[in-house]
């Protein structure tokens, strides 16, 4: 299948359709993820922004989205939060960030195990199925991954900063305003033919998405 894509312009741009579609999905479910979990923990600014929705149009960044699509890495609309609303800040904090990059990891591990159901009834169109569920893996191990990255504004920073003492998270947050700089750095080759983010990433994406499909 993928050689016929690489072969047939037809199904390059069928390919590129579907992985437009994937990311726009995947995106959608990594915000929608962060604005119901802070809901869920009393902050009603993601309801009041709507942002508790699975409409796409609420949650895609327009950078992101691109970077995404060029580079493999990117990142959603930010869903924002008041922390005055939240019971204890920090951990809160914490979940709520951590609710995106899991639930792409989840959404990774369901379609592998339903791509395997699917390949081991042999049912018609398996192998376009097992093209669709490899590029729905990929994506959301691209996207959780990327996220992880404890850099500012990226979801692990936030991670990092709820699960470091009070002392530790007073001086990790001093790092903050120089986030933006570090995440151009990695992400575009500046240095060389590839992103310094891709040297890392690429091998360990691609490592769990051969795993599960």
């Amino acid at each position: 299948m993928l050689s016929q894509i690489l072969q047939n312009p037809l199904f390059g741009l069928i390919y590129g359709l579907i992985y437009l579609s994937v990311l726009i999905l995947t995106i959608t479910i990594h915000e929608f993820a962060h604005a119901k979990t802070a809901d869920s923990l009393g902050d009603p600014t993601p309801r009041l922004q709507g942002r508790i929705t699975l409409n796409p149009l609420a949650h895609l960044d327009p950078i992101g989205s691109l970077l995404m699509i060029f580079t493999g890495f990117g990142w959603g609309k930010a869903v924002q939060f008041d922390p005055y609303n939240l019971q204890d800040p920090r951990r809160d904090g914490m979940k709520i960030a951590l609710a995106g990059p899991l639930t792409n990891i989840v959404a990774a591990v369901c379609t592998s195990l339903l791509l395997h159901l699917l390949v081991s009834f042999d049912i018609p169109g398996s192998k376009l199925f097992s093209l669709i569920g490899q590029i729905i893996i990929q994506v959301n191990l691209s996207l959780a991954f990327f996220n992880l990255i404890p850099i500012e504004p990226l979801d692990g920073f936030k991670i990092v900063y709820g699960l470091l003492g009070e002392e530790q998270a007073e001086q990790w947050a001093t790092l903050r305003p120089y986030g933006l700089y570090f995440l151009i750095l990695i992400s575009f080759p500046i240095l060389g033919p590839t992103a310094p983010i891709g040297i890392f990433l690429t091998p360990l994406i691609r490592f769990f998405t051969t795993l599960l499909t």
